[in-house]
């Protein structure tokens, strides 16, 4: 066996051992009862019906992104399933043992992003709270020091280090919380749904007065349905920090199959209802749950609703948004860095780019996630072409952790330049596709564009004649508990 590498391996990067894996199926599961129902993507589904869809049109498009999410995912699932390794670990099967760094570094970026957004979107319906219960503390709402009252800033700041708190405990403490979270969100969005079924008189407006219609309405269902599967182009590479600890591919399948088509279906109508509801009331469109829970008027009501929904925004950011820049930030600096203190400088990022001043409209989500898909969808399109057509499935784990010359994943100087040759035109093609004006038609399917082009490219340029040893990583592993 080659030396390992301090520069490449700790207790947080190693892969984890197959006996004690604890993530089942019920685990798997509960990641997506959360992470559907995060107050973006109910934000993102709502401007459709803003755009012009209607129900059936709105849950089409929905179920289009959910069956490709299904198989997507179950492709990258199994991948940590069967290694064992976080994903910066796993691009460097791909990019090399170095050139891994610059996946684990954009995926992670993407993140910090997101926590950040996802942070400010809590702290909304914290404020809401505390004023339903301390009316005087609204005079410290109406002020603006670098785009946040005082009241924002505060309940920015307790959500952040609620969140700082949990992580520090390490995965497992993540995935007990998601199993907490999943039914409370469940059940919460649910009983919204039907109080504002009941507020409508039993019915509702199933689109808008400017409901589109023929070869528009259908572009407008497919690219919905495409930036759906963008969405998720994050939680798709690195579906393997999750999986790694998974217990069986029937666990990563069956928690698949019962949070994506299943619950997004629930999410769809769901999505459908608040929307509908609401505009048949006073014909508005809402922009997302915290709207509506606004004008809930029972005080003790309004209060548990926000209290789920801050529980639901903690889960869906510890799993989407914290976990991968926390990986990408100790496979940086492995001798300096643990899954606790990168948590930490994750948390810190996550603050100072003032996240609430990137956010403001579905519009400016719908280019953000086509920026999203743009980068993201070529990372994914190398790696799953690396890995299942061209490796067939064959990784030598213990490899990934040695800077040696004659080791199978140092390539040129730990660079892989047939993934950067596939990688970096795939990127300007799917990038251009996002941001030119001529090509708007074909933006919101720039993640599709980027991946396809990337994966083609790389499965024509890459080594197929090499043979591929499959060498197992439990001589070097550790507890999946960590």
């Amino acid at each position: 066996m080659l030396p390992r590498s301090p520069r490449l391996y700790n207790k947080d990067l190693a892969p984890t051992k197959v006996a004690g894996r604890k993530w089942n199926a019920y685990s798997i599961f509960t990641l997506w009862a959360n992470d559907v129902h995060s107050l973006g993507n109910y934000a993102f589904a709502i401007s459709l019906f803003a755009l012009g869809l209607g129900g059936w049109q709105i849950l089409m498009a929905l179920g289009i992104g959910a069956v490709l999410l299904f198989l997507l995912l179950n492709l990258s699932g199994y991948m940590g399933y069967k290694t064992g390794v976080p994903f910066p670990v796993m691009s460097r099967i791909s990019f090399g043992v170095h050139g891994a760094q610059v996946a684990a570094l954009l995926r992670g970026g993407v993140a910090i992003v997101w926590f950040g957004i996802q942070t400010y979107l809590a702290s909304v319906v914290f404020r809401v709270a505390a004023v339903a219960v301390v009316p005087s503390l609204a005079s410290l709402d109406s002020n603006n020091i670098l785009g946040l009252s005082t009241l924002g800033w505060i309940s920015f700041l307790i959500l952040w280090v609620v969140q700082v708190v949990i992580v520090s405990f390490g995965m497992e403490m993540i995935r007990k919380y998601e199993a907490f979270a999943g039914p409370v969100i469940l059940v919460t969005m649910a009983a919204i749904a039907v109080w504002m079924f009941m507020e409508a008189g039993g019915s509702i407006a199933l689109s808008t007065d400017q409901s589109l219609t023929g070869g528009e309405m259908w572009r407008t269902i497919f690219a919905g349905g495409a930036l759906w599967v963008a969405i998720y182009g994050t939680f798709v590479l690195n579906f393997c920090d999750f999986t790694r600890s998974s217990t069986s591919r029937k666990a990563i399948s069956r928690g698949n199959f019962w949070g994506i088509p299943v619950n997004m279906l629930a999410f769809g109508v769901i999505v459908v209802v608040l929307a509908g509801a609401q505009f048949k009331i006073n014909g508005t469109v809402i922009e997302s749950p915290a709207d509506i829970v606004q004008t809930i008027p029972n005080t003790l009501f309004l209060v548990l609703a926000c209290l789920a929904l801050l529980i639901l925004t903690i889960a869906v950011n510890l799993m989407a948004n914290f976990v991968a820049p926390v990986y990408a930030l100790t496979n940086l600096f492995p001798r300096k860095l643990n899954f606790r203190r990168a948590g930490m400088v994750s948390a810190i990022i996550g603050l100072v780019i003032l996240p609430w001043n990137l956010y403001s409209n579905p519009v400016v989500i719908v280019y953000f996630l086509g920026g999203l898909g743009a980068l993201l969808g070529p990372l994914f399109g190398v790696v799953m072409a690396d890995y299942w057509l061209i490796r067939k499935a064959r990784v030598n784990v213990p490899e990934l952790y040695t800077e040696d010359p004659s080791g199978a994943y140092f390539f040129k100087r730990g660079f892989n330049p047939r993934a950067i040759a596939a990688l970096v035109p795939a990127s300007v093609i799917a990038i251009l596709i996002a941001f030119v004006p001529a090509f708007a038609a074909a933006s919101s399917f720039s993640w599709f564009f980027g991946a396809g082009i990337a994966a083609v490219t790389y499965y024509v340029i890459g080594e197929r004649r090499r043979t591929y040893d499959d060498v197992s990583g439990e001589p070097i592993a550790v507890d999946s508990a960590h």
